[in-house]
């Protein structure tokens, strides 16, 4: 495995990670009627790499699973990181072997 698919799979992991985290930090805010995270922040993580965690932050902490822009947009980012997933590891992986 190139360190180019390495760092993008290692880019998105963490990515995910940290917006499940923002996504729990927000929700605990919610609760406590405290300062919000801005959903523009919050899809633009989703869409920057952390769209894997998005989805499971709305569903591990039932958050923001009322909005629609949210219901929409998510699943969205989550498709189009999984097409640039496979696309990185599939479509380099198939050049590398042509070599």
């Amino acid at each position: 495995m190139s360190i180019f698919i390495k760092t993008v799979l290692c880019f998105a992991v963490v990515m995910s990670f940290v917006t499940f985290f923002i996504y729990g930090t927000d929700k605990k805010k919610a609760v406590d009627h405290r300062w919000r995270v801005p959903e523009k922040v919050l899809l633009g993580l989703a869409f920057a790499g952390g769209a894997y965690g998005a989805l499971l932050g709305m569903i591990f902490f039932h958050h923001k699973t009322r909005k629609i822009k949210f219901q929409v947009l998510v699943p969205m980012a989550v498709v189009m990181w999984t097409v640039i997933l496979i696309w990185v590891a599939g479509g380099l992986a198939s050049i590398g072997s042509l070599s």
